[in-house]
C-alpha cells in the first residue's frame, strides 16, 4: 500500500470535507494498526501505528499494561471467568477483575526488569518489526478502515458545525422530492424539509436557492448522515427574517414579543422598543415599508401585519385586530373579549374567512368576540375565536396578556374616544 498516496489523498479529503487533518492521520494509523494486527494474527495484542506524515513512514509497537495479583485474574479456565463475570455486570454485582492476558499484560516483576521505575497500570511499548507490505485482505481491511474513519470524522464535524446553528436561517438549494417532503443542499451537508414543514401554496423547483429555519439537529447513529430538519412554516421563521432585516432587532432595541402564523396566508407580529424614543412598529416597516416588503418577498405572497405590544390586555386586543379599527374592548371572566367596532369595520376585523379574529386570539392568548355597534348583543358568524392555549405555541416571549385578570363578571377596560368617529 502506497502510504504516500493514501495520505495526500487523505489530506485532500480532510480540507475538502472540512474536517481536522489529525483526524486524518489518526484514521490512517487505526487503520494501519488493524491491518498488521490481521496479518500478524495477534488478536489479542493491542497495536499501535505511527504515521510520519511527511515520510510516509510507519512504526508499529505492542503495548502492554502493568498489572499484579491484585489487577487481573490469574487463574485458569479464561473463557468460563469471562462469561460469570459478564453476568455479574449485567446483574449490577460488583465487576471482577479481567483475567490475566500475556498479549497484553505484564506483570509488575517482569516491567521493573524494562523499566525499572516502572508501576501498575502504566503502558508499556514494545517495537514490532516494520511491514510496509500486507496481503491483499489486510490492505483491503485498511482502506475500508480509513474510510470508515473518515466517514465517522466529517459526522462529527458536520454534526458539531450545525448543531450550533439550531434556530438560525440557513440557505441551501433545492435538490429532490421524497414523498412530500423536500431534500435540501447546504454545501457541506445534505438536509431535509418534513412534509409538515413545509407552506401550503410554496411552489419548490430543483436546483432553487431559498432560506430556511433551522429546526433541530439529530445525531441518530443508525443514520449514516446527520438529520438536519428545515422548516419554512415555523413561526420562528419570520422572527429570524426580521432579525436579519432589523438592526433594531438584532441588537435588542426592539423586542418581538410574541408572534401568531398562518403560513403562507397571513401573519400578526407584535412588538415592542426597548428604548426610549425608537418606534417599535416603524423599524419593523422602514423608510417607505422596505424592511416589510423584504421579509413579504421572501415569504411569497403571506401578509405580514405587525402591531404594537402592550402590557394591557385590551391594547394589545385592539391592536391585534389591525387594520381594523377598534372602538372598544370589554374583558370578561376567563380571559374572553368582546369588541365592538363600526359596521363597516366588522369584515375587516373578521377577515376573510375569520382569519383576522383568529390570528388576534392566537396572538393575544384570548378568546375574541367581535360586534357591531349597531348590534352588540348578536354574535356574529365567523366573529368569534377560541383562545389559544400559547403555552403550547411557540413564540419568542412566553405567555402573551396573562398580567391582566379580570374580578367581578364584566369590566370595560378598552375605550376609543368617540371624537375619533
Amino acid at each position: 500500500m502506497n502510504l504516500k498516496s493514501v495520505i495526500q489523498a487523505a489530506e485532500q479529503i480532510a480540507k475538502d470535507k472540512g474536517i481536522d487533518v489529525a483526524k486524518v492521520y489518526e484514521a490512517i494509523e487505526g487503520a494501519l494498526a488493524a491491518a498488521y494486527k490481521k496479518e500478524e494474527g495477534d488478536k489479542g495484542a493491542i497495536i499501535r501505528a505511527k504515521l510520519d506524515p511527511k515520510t510516509g513512514d510507519v512504526t508499529f509497537t505492542r503495548i502492554k499494561e502493568v498489572v499484579d495479583e491484585t489487577t487481573v485474574n490469574m487463574a485458569e479456565g479464561a473463557e468460563e471467568e469471562e462469561a460469570i463475570a459478564a453476568v455479574a455486570a449485567e446483574e449490577g454485582e460488583e465487576p471482577r477483575l479481567p483475567r490475566f492476558n500475556p498479549e497484553r499484560h505484564l506483570l509488575l516483576d517482569e516491567a521493573k526488569q524494562v523499566k525499572p521505575d516502572a508501576k501498575v497500570g502504566d503502558e508499556l511499548e514494545f517495537p514490532l518489526p516494520p511491514s510496509s507490505e500486507f496481503g491483499r485482505i489486510a490492505t483491503q481491511a485498511a482502506k475500508q478502515r480509513i474510510i470508515q474513519m473518515l466517514r465517522q470524522a466529517e459526522r462529527e464535524s458536520v454534526i458539531s458545525e450545525y448543531k450550533g446553528k439550531e434556530g438560525q436561517i440557513i440557505s441551501g438549494i433545492v435538490q429532490r422530492f421524497d414523498r412530500g417532503s423536500v431534500n435540501v443542499d447546504l454545501g457541506r451537508a445534505q438536509a431535509m424539509m418534513p412534509r409538515g414543514e413545509t407552506v401550503s401554496g410554496e411552489h419548490y423547483t430543483v436546483g432553487e436557492r431559498m432560506r430556511f429555519y433551522i429546526l433541530a439537529v439529530s445525531d441518530d447513529p443508525k443514520s449514516r448522515v446527520p438529520n438536519i430538519l428545515l422548516s419554512r412554516n415555523n413561526p420562528n421563521f419570520v422572527v429570524k427574517l426580521f432579525e436579519s432585516e432589523v438592526p433594531e432587532i438584532a441588537d435588542g432595541t426592539v423586542a418581538v414579543k410574541v408572534i401568531a402564523r398562518e403560513a403562507g396566508s397571513r401573519t400578526k407580529i407584535a412588538v415592542a422598543s426597548n428604548a426610549p424614543g425608537i418606534d417599535a412598529v416603524g423599524s419593523c416597516v422602514g423608510q417607505r415599508g422596505t424592511r416589510v416588503m423584504t421579509v413579504t418577498n421572501e415569504l411569497g405572497s403571506e401578509k405580514i401585519d405587525i402591531v404594537q405590544w402592550s402590557e394591557k390586555a385590551d391594547e394589545l386586543i385592539a391592536n391585534a385586530l389591525a387594520p381594523a379599527d377598534v372602538k372598544a374592548v370589554e374583558l370578561l371572566s376567563d380571559r374572553e373579549a368582546r369588541v365592538m367596532v363600526q359596521d363597516d369595520q366588522l369584515s375587516l376585523a373578521i377577515g376573510k374567512g375569520g382569519q383576522n379574529v383568529r390570528l388576534a386570539a392566537k396572538l393575544t392568548g384570548w378568546k375574541i368576540d367581535v360586534r357591531p355597534l349597531s348590534k352588540p348583543n348578536e354574535v356574529q358568524e365567523g366573529g368569534v375565536a377560541a383562545a389559544v392555549d400559547l403555552e403550547n405555541e411557540e413564540h419568542p416571549e412566553g405567555d402573551p396578556a396573562g398580567n391582566s385578570t379580570v374580578e367581578g363578571g364584566v369590566r370595560p377596560i378598552y375605550h376609543k374616544e368617540d371624537d375619533d368617529d
